[in-house]
């Protein structure tokens, strides 16, 4: 690949730009190419039946070879959930984590079954060397611990990538290295790949320190009720001090949700989380008086099957609401679950529980992610002389564009890219330098990448329109149809109150056989006719495309002699 042969250094990402996730970020410079995070999406609701989105591996695939690590930021899904998928199509030939990442990737690996040794821990102090490039890290605040931004060193000049980080005076957990961002910036940075989730958000973002102390308020205010808090399972910060505030309230906690446990049982395991003893089963927690109890849950974004919707419901088969309870919502709405959100709050309400969202009133929530002040400190502490925003929708990334503008880094080096854009970086210039493959890869059950655009177009349709099924028997001795076709159908129309219509489509259907059975029967064009005038005569009367399926059954029948 010729494109790729030269003394200039390509940056480019496989996924992160133009959306919240999916981050997987390249830096390649001869023979070598290291990875920044392999991350997921989890899909919205158009995508029926999907799993998880990751990003399109081919590039790598083909040029495995040049591949020296992948290097993770932090523990999040969003950075670390593709791994099990990358490493069953292209070999990785090492992986460097934080400690947390490291837990959580193990845990992801074994329940897949993946045998990886090369696995490793590092730290702030630890520097990775290859021939061209060199990797060294910098500790930043993130609402999960061991959060990281890395420092690319290249021949052509050093490449800066901030990871997810938000700038908090008072955390939970360590500070931010100031010294080390500023130090990495004296020293001179080319380009500054920085987060960009929040960049249309003004001030500073809340200190975590300031919920901690709202979740102690709403604890003291309701010392005679059950708690039930619904957070991130990632927060691993948020957890920290809700387990805190537990043990010094006299409360014990029983979790709900397998993402849930599965962070509690890392963070435990690697010290980040204390006082092992506060945790009970849901059924020693059915045992204590409603004082006593803090249920912590997943379904903070209203996702159906999670455990807060199932109590919502009524649908749990361990807890049940009781019409004291206090529910609180320590989370903001990711986009697009808005909707969610809302429905598993009304359904609360109707159960005549009282419920707390994150308001101007109560700060029982802060994002992990710096406001439009805190994007400005990182762009100064590294003083970069080229720009590139990431981690956000274009909105987000243009707003964070802005920002840089405003910082005094000039237009004309800022790069507002999209997934598979290549940039080039030659003896510190940099320029736009082509694209190489990118896009989404669907991962539905067992399968990945071999989801259709078809397929879910009809997925769709099935949901939107429903599905019309014509099963007719036909003699095909004497091309003859055997009796009226059967109409049945799911999600379009209820048969037995809609019987008329029904036997129009068997009328239909009966016709558009009978015009194509001969004595040699062509299935394909009496299926197609079928579908041709029971789709045209369904729209007419209806509006609706529903799947139409035709099912021909072949009856032989001897004739007497």
């Amino acid at each position: 690949m010729k494109f790729f042969e030269g003394a200039d250094t390509k940056i480019f990402a496989l996924g992160g730009l133009g959306e919240v996730g999916k981050n997987m970020y390249c830096v390649m410079h001869g023979n070598e190419i290291v990875i920044t995070d392999a991350g997921i999406i989890f899909p919205q609701g158009e995508l029926m039946g999907i799993d998880y989105v990751i990003p399109d591996f081919t590039f790598l695939k083909k040029n495995e070879n040049k591949i020296k690590g992948l290097f993770i930021t932090h523990g999040h899904e969003d950075h670390i959930g593709g791994i099990p998928f990358l490493l069953t199509q292209v070999n990785i030939p090492v992986i460097y984590a934080p400690n947390q990442a490291v837990g959580l990737i193990r845990k992801k690996l074994d329940e897949r079954n993946i045998q990886y040794k090369n696995l490793y821990v590092y730290n702030e102090d630890t520097v990775v060397k290859f021939k061209n490039i060199s990797v060294e890290f910098f500790r930043t605040t993130h609402s999960i611990p061991d959060s990281h931004g890395m420092c690319i060193h290249t021949p052509n000049g050093n490449i800066v990538t901030t990871g997810d980080f938000k700038f908090d005076l008072t955390p939970i957990g360590p500070m931010s290295n100031l010294y080390k961002m500023a130090k990495i910036g004296k020293e001179g940075v080319a380009l500054l790949m920085s987060d960009s989730t929040n960049a249309l958000n003004e001030g500073f973002s809340i200190s975590e320190s300031k919920v901690d102390e709202a979740l102690k308020e709403v604890f003291i205010k309701h010392k005679d009720s059950r708690i039930i808090i619904a957070t991130f399972a990632s927060n691993i910060y948020r957890l920290k001090h809700i387990v805190d505030t537990c043990k010094k309230m006299g409360r014990k906690i029983a979790t709900f949700g397998r993402s849930m446990e599965n962070n509690l049982e890392i963070s435990i395991e690697g010290g980040y989380i204390k006082n092992k003893e506060i945790f009970v089963t849901p059924e020693e927690a059915n045992q204590l008086p409603p004082s006593e109890v803090c249920l912590l849950c997943t379904g903070s974004q209203g996702e159906p099957l999670a455990a807060l919707s199932r109590i919502a419901n009524g649908s749990h088969k361990q807890i049940k609401l009781h019409s004291d309870d206090i529910v609180i919502f320590s989370s903001s709405a990711i986009p697009g679950n808005a909707v969610s959100i809302s429905r598993t709050i009304n359904k609360l309400y109707l159960k005549g529980v009282k419920v707390y969202t994150n308001t101007s009133l109560s700060d029982i929530h802060t994002s992990g992610h710096g406001n439009k002040e805190e994007l400005k400190l990182m762009m100064r502490l590294i003083n970069p002389k080229y720009f590139m925003p990431f981690h956000g929708e274009y909105r987000m990334l243009k707003a964070h564009a802005d920002i840089a503008v405003e910082c005094g880094i000039p237009r004309e080096n800022t790069f507002i890219l999209g997934n598979g854009d290549v940039l080039s970086l030659y003896k510190g210039k940099i320029t736009r330098s082509g694209f190489v493959q990118a896009g989404d890869v669907y991962v539905d059950g067992n399968r990945i990448g071999d989801v259709s655009n078809a397929v879910m177009k009809d997925r769709k349709i099935m949901a939107n329109d429903g599905i019309v099924v014509v099963i007719a028997n036909v003699d095909t001795t004497n091309a003859k149809l055997l009796t009226n076709p059967n109409i049945t159908t799911r999600g379009f129309v209820q048969v037995n109150e809609n019987l008329d219509m029904i036997k129009e489509l068997e009328e239909i259907a009966k016709k558009a056989i009978n015009a194509k059975l001969t004595k040699d029967i062509n299935y394909t064009e009496i299926k197609n006719q079928i579908i041709d005038d029971l789709s045209t005569h369904i729209f007419d009367t209806t509006g609706r495309k529903p799947i139409i399926l035709p099912v021909i059954m072949n009856v032989k029948r001897e004739t007497n002699n």
